[in-house]
């Protein structure tokens, strides 16, 4: 943990008040200051910071009007709470990544796009970025990008879809939600945000208030303090490189195909067989693995590993698979 941020968190320990929903005025600028550094982001922003972002990833649909008889559609391999987040909600998640596929269905609330994505690893281009945005608005459908893993690029630069070659400032039926859990090692605190449409904002604002989601005060001054650093994000991208060249050297020389991966804290990783085999083959070396069962029926064939244990643990799984 950054010792400024735990500073900052230490400091604001005296809240014996509420907290402000919406965030600090100096919390909400230091969102808003860092998207617009970050993200590229020249325009008008609404921000909103969340406990965590997995709580808005489930929450997100039901917080904005999603209900029976409306489909979501999230990305055809995907981090599982997406869909849980669907049926939360009472809508249909439809597993696609083609919009031709989707069609001009009215039924369409919502779509979410993950880049860098968990678990692939997979970089999507400004091109496509601007694609998704411009279907979206011909059918008044909101489009909300998981971009946690932004920071964390590694063969080619994550562009978020906040980005002006994306937007060019306008977010009218965009939300972008962030983590601090990956960039700044803040998964213990819950610190997390979704900055884009103003009038998304405002509306995300009304229910959470009465909803109780609320970001505690000390941890809203721990996240004021995360996002004006950038040598702390810079020495843990360090220690991730790291792990993901000796991760990645040893599990292609034990045979493994790494797909994607460009970008994110996974290695995607296959043996050509089905993935809970290889999770089993994996385990018997004292090694664990997601398998792609968890992520969809496309991803049946490969496991997610992580680059998130230890140095001392990484060493030793880089041994015992050599």
């Amino acid at each position: 943990m950054p010792p400024l941020i735990r500073q900052a968190l230490a400091e604001a320990s005296d809240a014996p008040g509420y907290p402000q929903t919406a965030g600090t005025p100096a919390l909400r600028a230091a969102i808003a200051d860092w998207l617009a550094r970050a993200c590229n982001a020249s325009g008008e922003l609404g921000v909103l910071p969340t406990i965590g972002s997995k709580e808005l990833v489930a929450w997100l649909p039901t917080l904005l009007g999603v209900g029976p008889g409306d489909k979501v559609v999230i990305p055809s391999v995907c981090y599982p709470t997406y869909e849980v987040g669907v049926r939360l909600a009472g809508g249909t998640a439809v597993r696609s990544d083609s919009l031709t596929a989707v069609g001009p269905d009215s039924r369409v609330r919502l779509l979410w796009i993950n880049s860098p994505s968990n678990p692939t690893g997979q970089v999507l281009p400004v091109e496509h970025l601007r694609k998704v945005v411009a279907w979206a608005r011909e059918r008044n459908v909101t489009v909300v990008s998981d971009e946690c893993y932004l920071a964390l690029g590694w063969e080619t630069e994550p562009v978020s879809i906040l980005d002006d070659a994306v937007t060019g400032g306008d977010y009218t039926g965009v939300l972008a939600v962030h983590s601090l859990s990956k960039r700044s090692n803040l998964a213990g605190y819950r610190a997390g945000f979704v900055g884009g449409d103003p009038a998304l904002i405002r509306e995300l604002l009304a229910v959470r208030k009465h909803a109780g989601m609320i970001v505690p005060a000390p941890v809203q001054a721990a996240m004021i303090a995360a996002l004006g650093d950038e040598e702390h994000v810079t020495a843990q991208r360090a220690l991730y490189a790291a792990r993901r060249e000796q991760l990645r050297t040893a599990l292609t020389g034990a045979g493994f195909e790494i797909s994607h991966s460009e970008a994110g804290l996974y290695l995607w990783s296959s043996r050509g067989e089905d993935s809970w085999k290889t999770v089993d083959w994996l385990a018997d070396r004292g090694i664990l693995a997601a398998p792609g069962a968890f992520y969809g029926p496309a991803a049946e064939r490969r496991v997610r590993i992580a680059l998130t244990a230890t140095d001392e643990r990484v060493a030793a799984a880089v041994a015992r698979l050599t």
